[in-house]
């Protein structure tokens, strides 16, 4: 499925299959998560995109053809690609395992084809093996909601009382690693069916976006991107409370008063997402199990999932499987 123009549907296209470089693999796609980066790239909200582009960037398929320079991989090992697709190798943030941070970095399914095909090729140094008890289409959502929110979840450091703004494909999962790790986390949202769900997973507090808990919190993440949900989460949070922007693309934060940050108050964001975050994150998640909660759609119904999702009219993830 290519978009060939933004802010138009996508369109089915017979393409060639691609051939690996040396340091890539050729995999053969079983399924590739959305989510609202998909949106932002559609959008044109994320300058300088590839097109025509395949999109899709939470990929899992199997090794069917190796790169000349690919030693550490097999044929027919199933692997899972990331957003973050690559990057120099050499410079001062790559060398500091800083790589999300490298000003030469590609980002798969927006400068690199992604995975709304039967193929596509990945570098194969920022590829994940994928743990053997999540089903593909369960451990596609991980590959992006799962990770940003884990790094997230890190740059909270170690906060009892987490709140999570906005409830999709990140926070469901980024829920069920609070639970496991005995931690409380309180929703906003205002969507009613969302805040059910919440409550399902465990959520401590349910509330609208607006609204504050009885307590302080000592972070919130927020996940939607909404500048306007700066102030309010900086409300919520106590003194020397995080804030984390989670999102690769935000509207414009509002003014608001100094006394908001004071008393060491920290807003911070997130930058994509490393290859030591995955190899945390993936066999905790193993270990929790976190589970998905997903619809799945077959390719030729892209655009119907795309529209799904921008509705925001289903909870959990969204998951299209190729074959």
């Amino acid at each position: 499925m290519l978009l060939r123009k933004i802010k138009k549907p996508l369109e089915m296209e017979e393409i060639p299959t691609p051939t690996p470089l040396p340091h890539e693999v050729l995999i053969r796609v079983h399924c590739c998560g959305l989510c609202r980066t998909d949106l932002h790239v559609i959008d044109g909200e994320l300058p300088y995109s590839k097109l025509p582009l395949v999109l899709g960037h939470q990929i899992v398929g199997t090794i069917v053809a190796l790169g000349s320079a690919v030693t550490h991989l097999k044929l027919d090992t199933r692997v899972g690609v990331p957003w973050l697709g690559g990057s120099c190798n050499h410079c001062v943030y790559c060398d500091s395992h800083r790589e999300n941070l490298c000003d030469e970095a590609i980002y798969t399914g927006y400068q690199k084809n992604g995975g709304l095909a039967e193929f596509c090729v990945a570098d194969a140094r920022s590829l994940f093996l994928l743990p053997e008890n999540l089903s593909d289409e369960h451990v596609a959502p991980l590959l992006c909601g799962g990770l940003i929110g884990y790094r997230a979840l890190k740059m909270t450091e170690g906060a009892q009382k987490v709140g999570l703004y906005g409830f999709g494909s990140s926070a469901h999962l980024v829920i069920q690693l609070l639970k496991f790790q005995q931690r409380e986390a309180f929703v906003f949202t205002r969507e009613k069916d969302k805040q059910q769900f919440a409550k399902e997973l465990g959520a401590t507090w349910v509330g609208r976006t607006q609204d504050l808990p009885q307590a302080p919190l000592d972070a919130a993440i927020i996940f939607a991107p909404v500048g306007a949900m700066v102030p309010l989460a900086l409300r919520a949070v106590g003194k020397g409370g995080v804030v984390v922007c989670a999102g690769i693309h935000m509207s414009d934060i509002p003014s608001f008063p100094y006394a908001l940050l004071w008393e060491e108050r920290i807003l911070r964001s997130v930058a994509n997402l490393t290859h030591q975050d995955g190899l945390e994150f993936l066999p905790l998640a193993s270990r929790i199990p976190i589970t998905s909660k997903v619809s799945c759609f077959p390719l030729a119904q892209a655009n119907e999932a795309i529209k799904q999702l921008r509705k925001g009219n289903i909870s959990g993830s969204i998951v299209i499987k190729i074959s």
